[in-house]
């Protein structure tokens, strides 16, 4: 599979969250090739605020490999990782970080500062941003749009 292909399955976990009237973010874990953990947003459904996707992803991820060490993995989400997202995929040791759309509001893979390469951390991860942000950013604009018109 290639990255659009992971990140098409990130998208369908945006789906499930947007069916919830959650914000559509979602996120895969792959380790050689294979998708270990998949997870969507639910901070509105579980009133808790650590419910990102990614946060998510990665707890079912260490869940599956039997360890918080998650070396080897590539985690692909649709937007850019906030700092609390950005500091758990430092935290777990994931090797690469491939995302959709940029958030220029809270992204801290390369929009506002990039904590995930910052060499004062002991570990950095590889980011590659971009894959299908057209399809992840509409996705998103749509939702904020649905929910202004509404209001």
């Amino acid at each position: 599979m290639q990255h659009e292909d992971f990140m098409k399955l990130a998208l369908e976990e945006a789906d499930k969250a947007e069916q919830l009237m959650e914000v559509p973010i979602g996120a895969v874990i792959i380790k050689d090739g294979e998708v270990i953990a998949q997870a969507h947003n639910l901070r509105e459904t579980s009133q808790q605020p650590l419910a990102h996707a990614e946060c998510l992803a990665i707890e079912r991820a260490s869940k599956a490999l039997g360890t918080w060490r998650l070396s080897g993995c590539t985690l692909y989400v649709t937007l850019e990782p906030c700092p609390m997202c950005a500091g758990a995929i430092l935290q777990s040791r994931i090797d690469t970080l491939i995302y959709g759309a940029s958030d220029p509001k809270a992204g801290c893979a390369g929009t506002l500062m990039n904590l995930l390469a910052d060499p004062r951390f002991n570990h950095q991860t590889e980011v590659i941003p971009g894959i299908l942000k057209e399809e992840c950013g509409s996705k998103l604009t749509r939702f904020f749009r649905r929910l202004r018109q509404k209001s």
